[in-house]
């Protein structure tokens, strides 16, 4: 439809709300207003005239303070504590001069909609070039209670600079590239960061486009509080029921936890075997004191799981040449020695940890600098504060799902 035929029919104009369910209470904890254009037989989604630039700014802004009034009107039958998310382009935002928005939240707040409830869900497109400006005026909504949530998070447009600026209350995260094998890998470490960041900053992450329910997991466990989908909920033009999905989300989690319970269970019986195994061939061969000779023999007994080892003093200097695994022989690297490795993260808390446990520590999943491939170290105490480092082949941890 062409947008001036929406803009002289706003009547027609109505929201939809997508319900927002929580891993904790596994209840509708909020909606996400919708725009759609009511037709004969059907409702057509306003999103793209939303985003359309070559539609002038006070049009856009029009149709959604329409969209936001309908859907304020009807929140007034919610319970007191459900969240109201509303869509907002950071260009719109700081367009809108006279504050309508604002005025908007503030009117419905005194009839029962309190501006504390509701969350502004900020997009950025890709020539954003005041961001300081748009830091400035979120920071100025956040003064009166409105939450702020970063929209597409992990997408190209996104513009990461803003976070720290901004300290969202909120991170949304699109699961749609989850669903593409070229960039699941990747997405699937860039999705980390943004659980540690949220985790740093105090931000809950919220991810939406649950299709299925393998995306449902992954945002249990990659630390999702919020979730959104049509794997749960389509929009609708009604507010649906809070407790509609309550016995099939708790059932659905507690499959989680008992998946996530077993794979934790066997990760600890396959570190303890890595512990049985490094301990009785330090012991084998606890004559050996060069340090190239050493990592040599423990080599060639370690090459069903190992690619690379080395040996550290607690300070991380490398003390000896790395052992690379080449195909079918072992290659010694000297250009490593007296490399310094404590910027790594975890390097010294992990050091001081063994120090004190006495016992071999096995690292979480990581990108390989040198080859690309997912890894896993297992660190040991040495004697006279060395420590020996083992790279796990990826190979290995194929065969061993739990380390994945």
């Amino acid at each position: 439809m062409d947008a001036l035929d929406i803009l002289t029919d706003l009547e027609n104009v109505i929201p939809f709300f997508q319900p927002i369910f929580s891993a904790d209470e596994h209840r509708v904890i909020g909606y996400e207003v919708l725009g759609r254009f009511k037709t004969d037989d059907d409702h057509i989604s306003l999103g793209p005239y939303f985003l359309d630039e070559g539609i002038p700014e006070e049009y856009r802004l029009e149709l959604d303070n329409t969209v936001l009034r309908k859907a304020l009107q009807q929140a007034t039958a919610l319970d007191d504590d459900v969240l109201l998310f509303i869509n907002r382009d950071a260009d719109l935002l700081l367009y809108d001069e006279n504050e309508e928005l604002l005025h908007l939240l503030l009117e419905f707040g005194e009839k029962g909609v309190k501006i504390e409830r509701v969350v502004i869900e900020i997009s950025f497109n890709n020539h954003l070039d005041d961001a300081e400006r748009i830091g400035h005026l979120i920071n100025y909504y956040k003064t009166y209670g409105i939450k702020i949530a970063f929209d597409k998070l992990g997408d190209s447009s996104h513009q990461i600079d803003l976070i720290g600026l901004i300290s969202p209350t909120i991170l949304k995260v699109d699961l749609q590239a989850l669903r593409s094998t070229r960039l699941a890998s990747s997405f699937q470490d860039i999705i980390y960061s943004y659980s540690l960041l949220a985790r740093k900053i105090g931000a809950t992450l919220l991810f939406e486009n649950i299709e299925m329910v393998y995306q449902l997991q992954y945002a249990w466990k990659n630390g999702g509080r919020y979730y959104q989908g049509y794997y749960l909920q389509k929009p609708h033009s009604q507010f649906v029921d809070r407790d509609i999905l309550k016995e099939q989300l708790k059932n659905e989690c507690q499959q989680f936890i008992d998946s996530e319970k077993k794979k934790l269970a066997a990760l600890f019986e396959q570190t303890e075997k890595f512990q049985s195994v490094v301990s009785e061939l330090l012991q084998k061969y606890r004559k050996i004191e060069k340090y190239e000779e050493l990592l040599m023999v423990l080599g060639k007994e370690m090459e069903n799981f190992a690619f690379r080892m080395y040996i550290c003093d607690e300070n991380g200097f490398q003390l000896s040449p790395n052992l690379f695994k080449t195909q079918n022989e072992w290659l010694v690297q000297r250009e490593y020695v007296y490399k310094n490795w404590s910027w790594r993260p975890y390097f010294l808390e992990n050091i001081l940890k063994m120090s004190k446990e006495k016992k071999g520590i096995l690292s979480d999943l990581y990108s390989d600098i040198e080859t690309g491939e997912n890894v896993r170290t297992f660190s040991y105490p040495l004697k006279d504060k060395q420590f020996l480092f083992i790279d796990i082949s990826y190979e290995f941890i194929l065969e061993h799902l739990e380390l994945l």
